[in-house]
């Protein structure tokens, strides 16, 4: 159904013939054309909210103190990040409860398949239903202008936060170490093989103590038994058990 208009777009009579092509030719516009069309784009601001409490509330007050001691450092890393509401609704918690971090070395990352959706994260812009989407009132006067009936994220906001292009199937070259890695509802859409290939990805990039967090109807079972579940209220975590070596 996704890939219907664009076989038609391009002169194609059937889907069919539109994967045909993709197969046989070298990646280029119409494969980017074919990703925009394939890819899932739902999300929200501080969406199903008891990740973010979890966050706000335990895991971060918990590395902080840690990286405290050795590096003062944090990276967090929002894979899948779509229109870039998740990675905002992080950097507007460390700005609201964490000013410890000022001086820190800290990396807020995001990033995307889908070109259009990391431009559209890195201007910031919001329509009123999106920003009445979760996004507490108190952040949306602070963290907000309004333009009509648009909103967009203050400057100082949307420059935590680094964007950019990713293909979880590809190599992930450009991503240092992290501290947190929301992997939330991306999982589902991949077979199994790809499934254990991402999820040794993570061991490989996860610090020390650091955490996985999937969608609440993803998990790791039988899939990677490195992985430890970590319970937080009504919120499971993922860690890279001791005895693992990466």
């Amino acid at each position: 159904s996704r890939l219907l208009p664009l076989a038609r777009a391009n002169g194609f009579s059937t889907v069919g013939a539109l994967i045909s092509q993709l197969q046989a030719s070298p990646r280029g516009r119409l494969h980017e054309q074919a990703v925009e069309a394939l890819v899932t784009t739902e999300t929200s601001f501080f969406r199903d909210l008891h990740p973010f409490f979890a966050l706000r509330d335990e895991i971060l007050p918990e590395l902080i103190e840690k990286r405290a001691q050795t590096s003062r450092s944090l990276c967090i890393w929002s894979a899948g990040c779509s229109s870039g509401q998740e990675p905002h609704s992080i950097a507007m918690i460390l700005r609201d409860r964490f000013a410890e971090l000022a001086g820190w070395n800290l990396h807020l990352l995001a990033s995307d398949i889908s070109r259009r959706m990391i431009e559209r994260a890195q201007e910031g812009v919001y329509t009123q239903i999106e920003v009445n989407r979760g996004l507490p009132a108190p952040y949306l006067v602070r963290f907000f202008t309004q333009n009509e009936n648009q909103w967009q994220l203050r400057s100082e906001l949307r420059g935590m936060v680094r964007f950019f292009r990713q293909n979880l199937a590809d190599e992930w070259a450009s991503v240092p170490p992290v501290d947190i890695l929301m992997l939330r509802n991306v999982l589902i859409y991949f077979d199994v093989e790809m499934r254990r290939k991402v999820l040794r990805r993570v061991r490989q990039i996860l610090r020390p103590g650091g955490y996985l967090v999937l969608g609440s109807a993803e998990t790791t079972l039988n899939l990677d038994p490195s992985f430890v579940r970590v319970r937080f209220g009504r919120t499971v975590f993922y860690q890279v058990s001791d005895d693992h070596d990466n």
